[in-house]
């Protein structure tokens, strides 16, 4: 994995509003894991590195990715009906989960975290499909995008 091959910046939607505190926090450890360590190598660029910049628009998915000096490599813009399942059943296993963190016992919490995992797995996974051809991930920066896939959702 070559380091031009990484997102230097990631820049969620502003003009949608803020969320709870849970999803707040979410979202800021999502883009710290994600600049820190990433692959992302936009198809047929020679490297970066790169801003990305997502946003909601007409309930669609829209990467605009730049290179860390602004230039334009590329927008994709994605269909948000193959994620809607999966987000809507992360949404409720999130809400498990953090009621389940403020009265729960460490093996109940362990067991719907498990769950929470696989569904974020499986959001991840998709998110690669729907980006092949598009830009090049590997899991974990897959894992962090589809983190902020559901943020921006949420607020959306």
């Amino acid at each position: 994995m070559t380091n031009g091959y990484r997102l230097c910046d990631v820049v969620l939607d502003e003009t949608i509003g803020r969320s709870t505190p849970d999803v707040e926090h979410e979202r800021a450890v999502a883009i710290f894991d994600l600049i820190e360590e990433n692959f992302f190598e936009p198809s047929g660029h020679a490297g970066g590195p790169y801003r990305l910049n997502l946003s909601l628009i007409d309930s669609k998915l829209v990467f605009v990715i730049t290179t860390e000096a602004g230039v334009g490599v590329a927008t994709h813009i994605l269909s948000l009906t193959p994620f809607r399942r999966i987000v809507k059943d992360y949404f409720l296993i999130c809400e498990s989960y953090y009621e389940a963190i403020r009265s729960s016992t460490p093996s109940q919490i362990e067991a719907i975290d498990m769950g929470r995992r696989g569904i974020h797995n499986e959001g991840s996974q998709t998110l690669m499909d729907r980006l092949s051809g598009k830009i090049k991930l590997d899991f974990d920066t897959a894992r962090r995008l589809f983190t902020l896939v559901c943020v921006l959702y949420w607020r959306g």
